[in-house]
């Protein structure tokens, strides 16, 4: 975790959820901030990723019909001139 840009907050967790935090700082030689701001990474990368495979697939449909749009238009001038 970068330390420039840090605000301090204060964070009330389920005890249980505080025990698993600390065992998770421990496992990752961390802190329980290092923890909860790595898990809060991996959640911000995951939902970026999700939207950019959404992107990708409406390109995929979009270059698809594109590309059929194209074949028929060859297809006529083919048919036609052929």
């Amino acid at each position: 975790m970068k330390q420039g840009n840090v605000a301090k907050v204060t964070v009330s967790l389920p005890r249980r959820l505080l025990v698993f935090a600390d065992r998770l700082a421990k496992e990752h030689s961390t802190s329980r901030s290092g923890v909860i701001a790595e898990l809060l990474e991996k959640e911000e990368a995951e939902r970026l990723n999700a939207l950019m495979a959404e992107g990708y697939l409406e390109m995929a449909e979009e270059n698809l019909r594109e590309a059929e749009e194209a074949l028929n238009l060859t297809r006529e001038v083919v048919l036609r001139d052929g």
